[in-house]
């Protein structure tokens, strides 16, 4: 079992044992869910694999430059 604290914006480091595991990368775009037992899922989306995600991507595009990730990664 590996651990990992949360800050106080929400933030959690996930342990490079993990990462390495999983091939967790930077800039990965990670799904997590919930179940009935408060029990969460994290797993790495392939955007190439995701049809739904590669389309809204696409649309977003003119929103996705390193300025705009400066901007918005506080919020």
């Amino acid at each position: 079992m590996e651990l990992a604290r949360v800050t106080t914006k929400g933030q959690a480091t996930i342990p490079k044992r993990i990462r390495e595991a999983a091939h967790i990368r930077e800039g990965d775009m990670l799904a997590f869910d919930l179940d009935s037992n408060n029990r969460i899922t994290i797993r790495r989306i392939d955007p190439s694999a995701d049809v739904e995600l590669l389309a809204l991507q696409e649309t977003l595009s003119e929103w996705n430059s390193p300025q705009d990730e400066e901007a918005w990664r506080d919020l």
